[in-house]
């Protein structure tokens, strides 16, 4: 089964009734492997891809990007398929999400010669050679793919330069007539680039069943992370008139769910358990604790005890159906929970995962169990029916629980950050000092200059903006580069950020105190 297919599998089982009653009337665009675009030889997508509306302004650009994009092509024809589509989906690469499926052609570029000598130099051009790829229609990444671990960076302005310009121009006009904040609008604008770039085809070609497909899959991606799930991607092309006039207008009937509170039930269907006593166990668990706590409590309990308990069992233990665990089961679990894995960036540049302790959360995670294993054992005393079947020895002890080494460590990495940064306080002091007192020179000199006319500070030349209405604030131009700037804000930040650095230093008094700070209290 193919990536894509894998994707819409996944979003199909969690597909609400509003979605599928959608879907069924506007249908989603299926992967498909053949196109034109897809299937012209090499040169001819060389040919294609270095010239416009794909050649880059900026110098050098281009050459990197003839670089990076034969590179591609040339690990690309090492595996065997009829189209550069199928080549890709062969590859791994599409598996392998938008960062890793560089590792991939790094090693093989390296194996035949082709690398640069420094890896990060083949990581950027492997970058720099995907997007006309796709912006190109040759390869159609899946949906997954274009989002994990994150959207590709300046997929928009290049799906907006060289595939359909009319079609983000109109987006653009109706974004520009909408409140929305800018975040909003260029988050929406992503998405829609996103989906071309797995669908292909031109903004007016997304279809509200593409949409649908698109919300669904980034609510299955919030239950591992943060993703921003917002719909109104959806609500601009309904707005553009891309879509009929019977598709719905409203994010609610789009995402095919409410966006509220969902039921204790689908929270902890989201971790698709596979044990189904075990799965109404902990519904039945929540449903007794629902009444008691706040919703957010509710959703890390069913976090804490669906995903990092049972379904971290189930994918060790294939076939556990019981909460007796057995010593070693256990304690590899609870050494499982005490870690967390982050991404970050190497010497090279390239995204590496990493294991670090899970601090403060790993005890509050292991004391959800233990609470769950204590109240089960309670009340199978008191409803011995109902619960009884369930009561096992807690695999957590008291001991285990105690705060006193996390204290212990908290306290030790406060103490090292603070030895770390103390030999820099003085050239923090003193950079902050200059740079206050190089503002208020420059808000001076700009002050007793007219409107229009040049002035220098600390040897650098300026030319006071001349403004239309009348403002207290004090604009000033670089005549060398043209950017305006507001010298009067600039002015207070700097005063305040050495303030700030000087109450702190000469105090010692905490953040949270600084920030409560008033005339009072200074005796």
């Amino acid at each position: 089964m193919t990536p894509q297919a894998l994707t819409e599998t996944r979003s199909a089982r969690q597909l609400g009734p509003a979605a599928l009653a959608l879907l069924k009337q506007f249908p989603h665009r299926r992967p498909v492997s053949r196109w034109a675009a897809t299937e012209q030889s090499r040169e001819a997508v060389l040919a294609r891809l270095l010239a416009p509306p794909f050649v880059l302004d900026a110098p050098g650009s281009q050459d990197r990007r003839k670089v990076g994009l034969t590179k591609v092509l040339q690990w690309l024809e090492q595996y065997p398929g009829q189209t550069w589509q199928d080549r890709w989906l062969v590859s791994g690469a599409d598996a392998a999400g938008n960062i890793d499926w560089r590792h991939l052609a790094t090693r093989w570029l390296q194996s035949a010669g082709l690398a640069y000598r420094t890896r990060k130099n083949d990581f950027t051009a492997l970058g720099s050679g995907i997007l006309p790829l796709i912006s190109g229609d040759v390869i159609r990444p899946s949906l997954s793919w274009l989002l994990t671990p994150g959207t590709v960076q300046i997929l928009t302005a290049e799906m907006a330069r060289s595939r359909d310009p009319e079609g983000f121009a109109a987006l653009v006009d109706v974004c520009r007539r909408d409140p929305a904040n800018a975040t909003t609008k260029d988050g929406a604008l992503r998405r829609i680039a996103t989906i071309m770039a797995a669908k292909g085809g031109m903004v007016r070609d997304i279809t509200a069943g593409d949409c649908v497909e698109m919300v669904e899959l980034l609510l299955s991606m919030a239950t591992e992370g943060p993703v921003t799930t917002s719909a109104y991607f959806y609500q601009l092309l309904h707005a553009m008139g891309v879509f009929p006039e019977a598709a719905p207008s409203t994010v609610r009937v789009v995402s095919g769910r409410a966006q509220g509170q969902i039921s204790v039930e689908k929270m902890i269907d989201r971790y698709q358990i596979a044990c189904r006593p075990v799965r109404d166990l902990l519904v039945d668990y929540m449903r007794e604790h629902q009444l008691s706590v706040d919703y957010t409590s509710l959703r890390q309990l069913a976090f804490g005890l669906g995903k990092l308990f049972w379904e971290d069992l189930e994918e060790h233990h294939p076939g556990i159906d019981s909460l007796r665990l057995a010593p070693d089961i256990a304690a590899a679990w609870k050494q499982r929970i005490a870690m967390k894995k982050i991404r970050s960036k190497n010497a090279s540049g390239e995204i590496v995962e990493t294991e670090v302790p899970r601090t403060t959360k790993g005890l509050n995670y292991l004391a959800m169990v233990r609470s769950f294993y204590l109240d089960l054992a309670q009340w199978a005393i008191d409803d011995p029916t109902c619960w009884g079947v369930w009561a096992a020895p807690c695999p957590i002890r008291e001991e285990e629980m105690s705060r006193r080494k996390e204290h212990a460590s908290r306290k030790s990495r406060m103490d090292q950050r603070t030895r770390e940064r103390l030999p820099v306080l003085p050239t923090l002091a003193r950079t902050i000092d200059t740079e206050r007192t190089l503002a208020a020179e420059r808000l001076a000199a700009a002050q007793a200059t007219t409107p229009g006319d040049e002035f220098t500070t600390a040897g650098q030349c300026w030319r006071r903006s001349v403004n239309k209405n009348p403002t207290a604030k004090v604009w000033a131009d670089d005549p060398h580069t043209g950017k305006r700037r507001d010298l009067t804000p600039e002015e207070h930040r700097a005063f305040f950020a050495w303030a700030i650095v000087e109450v702190l230093r000469r105090t010692g008094i905490r953040v949270e105190e600084l920030t409560e700070l008033s005339h009072h209290s200074l005796v």
